[in-house]
């Protein structure tokens, strides 16, 4: 974010604050403009709160995404408990890390106490340990400002800034690296056939990113066709309208900055961001 933001101060310090009007425009002054227009990513700030935005409406039916720090409950996926604004999970360790973070910044914390439970369960689809209070628990935790942080700070280390990384290496812009975003939320970055990594390895059999001098439209499509294909592998992720109704509207729109307005459909809910 702070890359972006030097980038594009020094280009606005490299225009000129006043030129004659049949002056002709500066090369230097436009290519520096060139530069930070492109190096804008989705960790740009206002990018940023349109990503959560999206996902949200995608995780929980709502842009309003910083309602969702309390929200928790077993969806029937068979990864336990979801919960939070990026789906923390309780049967696939990222709830486990969020809780151990949580607890080196405030011991002592209500949900410390369920860290066994949490190690236990990891893996699996369980509530032991976990159930009557854990719920409750959670949505108390939710109160606390820090545990807020401690939920921004683990989805920003273990999926937005990997997304977004990878996405910049790639030579995509800020839409690519959203749906980047968007495949690690859902699938994670394992070792398993439909995982962000996995995705990306089919995609590459396919087309090649702009890194590597392909065309960032075709490469976002071969992405977005080995996504599709990853979440009909399981059954809780058949439904593929957060990519066919919401991402691809903005590909086929060539919107690849994901400017607003912007309006997309997931699970058939509209939605729209000004």
């Amino acid at each position: 974010m702070l890359a972006a933001g030097a980038l594009l101060g020094s280009a606005l310090l490299a225009v000129p604050v006043a030129a004659h009007a049949t002056a002709a425009p500066d090369p230097a002054a436009q290519s520096a403009a060139t530069v930070a227009a492109a190096a804008v990513g989705l960790d740009d700030p206002a990018k940023k709160e349109i990503a959560m935005k999206i996902v949200s409406s995608a995780e929980n039916s709502s842009l309003d995404w910083k309602a969702q720090y309390k929200y928790i409950e077993d969806i029937g996926d068979g990864r336990g408990y979801t919960a939070g604004i990026i789906g923390f999970c309780s049967g696939t360790g990222d709830m486990l890390d969020l809780v151990e973070y949580y607890t080196q910044v405030k011991p002592g914390n209500v949900l410390a106490k369920y860290l066994p439970a949490l190690r236990s369960v990891d893996g699996s689809d369980s509530h032991a340990g976990l159930d009557p209070n854990f719920t409750r628990d959670w949505a108390k935790a939710a109160q606390d400002a820090e545990f807020r942080k401690a939920q921004d700070h683990e989805r920003d280390r273990v999926y937005f800034n990997p997304s977004v990384k990878q996405g910049k290496s790639d030579g995509v812009g800020v839409l690519g690296q959203f749906i980047y975003y968007d495949a690690i939320v859902m699938h994670g970055d394992g070792t398993d056939s439909t995982s962000f990594r996995n995705i990306r390895k089919r995609a590459l059999s396919k087309a090649k990113p702009p890194s590597q001098g392909g065309n960032e439209t075709t490469w976002l499509n071969a992405f977005l066709d080995a996504r599709v294909w990853a979440m009909k592998q399981e059954e809780a992720h058949s439904d593929t309208s957060r990519v066919d109704t919401a991402q691809r509207v903005f590909l086929r729109k060539g919107n690849l900055n994901l400017d607003p307005p912007l309006d997309w459909k997931v699970y058939g809910d509209s939605f729209h961001i000004g």
